[in-house]
């Protein structure tokens, strides 16, 4: 690195050894979830509506996300472009900008669950499982019609526009029963909803059990907005990388076969759906979302981040992907040290152990924490950010529905995917130099996913999603031959250990008598190119400051 005329704050490095010691140490070996992209199985080997009309310039910037929120970071970053060094920027000066007073800025409460109507919905097995596991003869009643008289909701998160992107291929033109069939060789089942019941044909199983949560958040959905959901017909792809190629339908993107997955990229018309970790993740011991944030949450307090580590961690399955074999370059070798300590993830010794060194509360030891892609995107990335620690995210192409909405220098620091190494070390010297600056962005970060990404916002999202997609059908859903019916009974009953003490622990337990969050309308033009623009900008001044610092 070059010299600047700002002293840097190093402290003591306390690591002190390869790899493989953090399998055997509990205080190290944390889980960070990868998942054939995003979790511990092996490799087998977009954006607004100007993304099109701006020749799809966000291809070259970090993401894209809504306006109100990227100001906020373009501000910090934008700033940063005035300075000599990265390390030469003041701490005093970044607190008192506008990042420094999203800090205290709140979202309205989602709904008061003191006021609207709840109906508690009863959840038994009893003692014949065979009896229980069989689906209600009558859905559950609506309580409420939706916008009926009750007290205004408050607007969604800007992320809720992509729902408009994402299903614009087929705006003013509608969905064919033709078009969902097309998708079929994409899909790993058929989810259909006709007269308020859910019915699933199954193509194939997904690696673990994608497909069974995927499902089961839908029934959980369907239990609490009683009654809400439109008939749908849908096809749903459990694997990584999406593979609907937006230039094989250029001419008419209404042929495009609707395919709901966990991400996609600029370069696929794939529709992005919530991933089905929010409900557990049995098979790597991660239980339901909320549950998750508040062990997390109780970690955080009894390890301030002061007293963490001066590192950025990283703990997973390199195998599954060039980029991440290329991130462990980036441990201590030959007298260079990066600032990372970053260690593979042995699932085999995990499961034997019983993820006792592979927790992900115990996450929460060191000051950075880096977020990385896996085959595709990764299922760790909300984990990582709720833990308090400035994220140092590797900037990717791929967009779930969490990424889209993260701001850089507001929820995360930006990582060169190019030269990782050197971008993590300038990044962790610059927070350890400027500790409540760099605090600032890890508290902000894990309020994001706290607030705006709870899963009273899973929810609505996967209800507006659903109920725009549903809208644009131009036919009546029907039942497939193949299909069978799932409920949360059907489901949860024949369920066994891990499994079903996630569905337990996830069940929605009410019908909500209140509305979701209002949807907000799509993205203009005007903003849509403002800001692939600016985030373009943001990430040549970025770079720009890399280099000098090199």
């Amino acid at each position: 690195m070059s010299n600047s005329t700002t002293s840097v704050v190093f402290f003591p490095a306390t690591y002190s050894g390869g790899n493989n010691k953090a399998d055997d140490d509990e205080e190290r070996a944390v889980l960070e979830p990868e998942e054939n992209g995003g979790g511990g199985k092996p490799s087998k080997k977009g954006g607004a509506p100007a993304v099109a009309l701006a020749g799809r310039r966000l291809s070259s910037a970090l993401r894209t996300r809504g306006v109100g929120s990227f100001m906020a970071g373009l501000v910090f970053l934008g700033l940063l472009v005035v300075m000599q060094r990265w390390i030469g920027l003041d701490e005093s000066f970044v607190r008192g900008s506008n990042l420094g007073s999203i800090s205290n800025r709140q979202r309205p409460l989602h709904h008061n669950i003191s006021t609207p109507p709840l109906m508690s919905i009863p959840f038994s097995c009893g003692n014949d499982t065979a009896a229980a596991a069989t689906c209600p003869a009558t859905p559950l009643p609506q309580l409420s019609k939706p916008g009926g008289g009750g007290a205004p909701t408050v607007s969604c998160p800007d992320y809720f526009r992509y729902i408009h992107d994402d299903l614009r291929p087929w705006r003013g033109v509608g969905i064919t029963r033709e078009a969902v069939e097309r998708g079929r060789k994409h899909a790993y089942f058929r989810l259909v909803v006709v007269s308020g019941r859910a019915y699933v044909e199954t193509y194939r199983r997904s690696y673990q059990t994608r497909d069974v949560f995927t499902q089961w958040g839908v029934v959980q959905l369907m239990r609490r907005y009683a009654g809400r959901l439109p008939d749908l017909d849908i096809m749903f792809a459990c694997d990584d990388p999406g593979q609907v190629r937006s230039a094989d339908f250029s001419a008419a993107p209404a042929e495009a076969p609707p395919v709901f997955r966990y991400c996609k990229d600029k370069t696929t018309l794939d529709i992005v759906f919530p991933d089905w970790s929010f409900w557990g993740w049995p098979e790597v011991n991660i239980g339901p979302w909320p549950q998750m944030l508040e062990d997390v949450r109780r970690e955080n307090e009894r390890v301030r981040w002061p007293e963490r580590e001066p590192f950025a961690f990283w703990k997973g399955n390199p195998g599954v992907a060039r980029i991440r074999r290329g991130l462990m370059k980036c441990n201590p070798s030959n007298g260079q040290d990066w600032n990372a300590r970053l260690f593979s993830q042995n699932w085999n010794h995990a499961i034997r152990n019983g993820f006792r060194d592979s927790s992900i509360p115990k996450q929460c030891l060191h000051r950075y924490k880096i977020y990385i892609e896996g085959e595709a995107w990764s299922v760790s990335e909300k984990y990582i950010l709720a833990c308090d620690s400035p994220v140092l995210f590797v900037t990717t192409p791929f967009q779930d529905m969490l990424s889209r909405a993260l701001v850089a220098g507001e929820h995360y620091w930006p990582i060169n995917r190019t030269h990782m190494c050197e971008s993590i070390k300038l990044a962790v010297d610059w927070g350890n130099s400027h500790p409540a600056a760099a605090q600032l962005i890890g508290e902000q970060g894990s309020r994001f996913v706290r607030e705006q990404m709870s899963m009273d916002y899973v929810y609505d999202y996967m209800l507006h999603l659903l109920t725009e997609y549903g809208k644009l059908l131009r036919y009546k859903p029907t039942v497939p031959e193949k299909a069978v019916e799932i409920c949360t009974t059907s489901m949860a009953c024949p369920a066994k250990a891990r499994h079903r003490e996630c569905m337990d622990e996830s069940v929605e337990r009410f019908v909500a008598g209140f509305d979701p969050c209002t949807l907000p309308p799509p993205f203009t033009d005007e903003e849509a190119m403002e800001i692939a623009d600016k985030e373009e900008k943001v990430l040549r001044s970025v770079e720009k400051m890399e280099k000098e610092n090199s």
